[in-house]
């Protein structure tokens, strides 16, 4: 397959996959921006994170959340917390308690009763989620996950999943930030609209 072959399966899989979505998982996005609006609506926050692209996707979504999506919307910042962007906290937690365990350390000491853990992942094989989840059940805060290739082990750990259908990294990406939009975008017109 020369270059621009290439360049073209590459579209036609983004839109397949995306038509996919549109067709078998419009109500479970739903049910997740009714999730997040909800938590926000209550005085909750929203604490984030995720490993390499879906590090960036945690970080860029907790800044709409705080700043604003929609710029014809007008309205007052919500709590929305990346944790994987303290580089402090991260390479102490590696370097002290392991890297499988610095999300769940965050996790115990920001999350409260009420709020949402999204988690993001391509493969939902990541221990650090994992342990994320388990640690935010003890603390009873709801656990959504946002994840690829049948979901893994993250899974059975969440209380809520959306699994984009598709075992292809990049394609995964690509909806994931789709769906991470959505949910910013839905949320801030439900809640301020």
């Amino acid at each position: 397959m020369n270059l621009a072959q290439q360049i073209d399966k590459a579209w036609v899989d983004h839109v397949e996959l995306a038509l996919t979505m549109r067709d078998t998982m419009s109500e479970p996005i739903e049910a997740a921006v009714q999730l997040v609006t909800d938590t926000l609506r209550s005085g909750h926050k929203l604490l984030l994170a995720g490993n390499g692209g879906s590090a960036a996707d945690a970080q860029h979504w907790a800044a709409e959340w705080v700043i604003r999506l929609s710029p014809d919307i007008t309205r007052p910042a919500l709590p929305a917390i990346a944790l994987n962007t303290d580089t402090s906290i991260l390479t102490a937690g590696a370097n002290d308690i392991g890297y499988e365990n610095v999300f769940a350390r965050q996790v115990e000491a920001f999350a409260q009763e009420g709020d949402l853990l999204l988690l993001i992942s391509t493969s939902g094989n990541s221990e650090n989620l994992s342990r994320a989840a388990v640690k935010a059940k003890e603390k009873k805060a709801t656990v959504l996950g946002l994840i690829g290739k049948g979901g893994g082990k993250l899974k059975s750990a969440c209380d809520h999943t959306l699994i984009i259908p598709s075992n292809d990294t990049q394609r995964i990406q690509e909806m994931q930030e789709i769906v991470g939009h959505l949910l910013c975008e839905l949320s801030e017109r439900l809640l301020f609209g």
